[in-house]
């Protein structure tokens, strides 16, 4: 091979290793699909690659267009650049020179569907559109239910938890969440759970009493554009074990039981003495009775005292009784 056929394969060979190397450099990372909410925002996760060293925001242009159509821009530093639908609801959250290039689109409409890619331009060295990464949005017209969790049994005067959250992809504006609860501390928190969803979650601390019980705790969220979503549960509270009212009760169900147990005693008493009474009277009833008989025994012929005269013929019986019949029966 000749100096100059050698000097051929080399050049070609260099010019496919930085056509490699180049390609590799321009690069976006996003989310392909998001949920959101109609009226509310939703904010577009982006991460940029370009060749070269890191350079200033001033020296980056970026540039959100639809993915069909690239003169349709929904972001441009230049605001006259920006189609009509999109003018004063989208703005650039990241920094470029950071390789940042997150877009926040705001009042979501239902037709704001996309799919949404951006466009990275360094004046005077080269721009790059990345249409095989964007982003299409799915859209919601009424927010989901928060998801309200809460302890198991709750008792009576002591502290209790409850949580409520949400999913979102409006962390530039997260939702608030207020509780029925006004007199009770809650703290709010957002966080990130990864590819363009956030969760916004309260944490609820109140001491529940008697007054609760069978009562209903009312979640609520308000979503950014007026939006709101809300859950309920209803609280159950078991009494605090009272040892003062054990002691009344134990002593109620004693004092029953000895007031019962004298009654029945002195009725039974009463009842005893009656019994006796009725005894002895019955016993001297039959006491006297049988000495009665005993006496009549006594005066009976066996016992050879008081024994009745005997019969003695009639007209005997007529001397004795009539003197003067008898003087007159003397003169015959």
């Amino acid at each position: 091979m000749g100096t100059h056929a050698r000097f051929l394969f080399c050049w070609l060979c260099l010019q496919v290793i930085f056509a490699t190397v180049l390609s590799d450099v321009w690069k976006a990372e996003v989310v392909s699909e998001l949920k959101t909410l109609v009226s509310s925002c939703v904010v577009l996760p982006c991460k940029l690659q370009y060749p070269g060293k890191q350079l200033p925001d001033s020296r980056i242009r970026g540039i959100w267009h639809q993915q069909a159509k690239h003169d349709q821009r929904i972001y441009h530093e230049d605001s006259t650049e920006i189609a009509d639908s999109f003018k004063g609801r989208t703005r650039l959250l990241g920094h470029l020179g950071e390789k940042n290039c997150t877009l926040e689109i705001d009042e979501v409409k239902n037709h704001d569907n996309g799919p949404f890619c951006f466009r990275a331009e360094i004046p005077s060295i080269d721009k790059y559109s990345f249409v095989e990464s964007c982003v299409a949005l799915s859209m919601m017209s009424a927010p989901e239910k928060p998801k309200l969790e809460q302890m198991k049994t709750l008792e009576d005067g002591v502290p209790a938890t409850f949580k409520c959250s949400i999913r979102h992809t409006c962390p530039s504006h997260p939702p608030t969440i207020t509780w029925s609860r006004s007199n009770s501390e809650a703290t709010l928190s957002n966080r990130d759970i990864l590819h363009g969803n956030w969760e916004v979650e309260s944490l609820l601390i109140f001491i529940p009493t008697e007054k609760f019980d069978f009562t209903d705790l009312n979640c609520t969220v308000s979503f950014h554009g007026g939006l709101q979503s809300s859950v309920s549960s209803l609280i159950h509270v078991k009494r605090k074990a009272n040892f003062l009212h054990i002691i009344i009760s134990v002593v109620a169900v004693l004092g029953t039981s000895l007031l019962f147990g004298g009654v029945c005693y002195i009725i039974c008493k009463k009842y005893r003495r009656q019994t006796q009474d009725l005894q002895s009277r019955n016993a001297s009833v039959i006491w006297s009775r049988m000495s009665r008989m005993s006496q009549r025994f006594r005066k009976s012929p066996r016992s050879g005292e008081d024994e009745p005269d005997h019969k003695v013929p009639w007209n005997h019986r007529r001397n004795e009784t009539d003197p003067h019949m008898a003087t007159k029966y003397n003169y015959y």
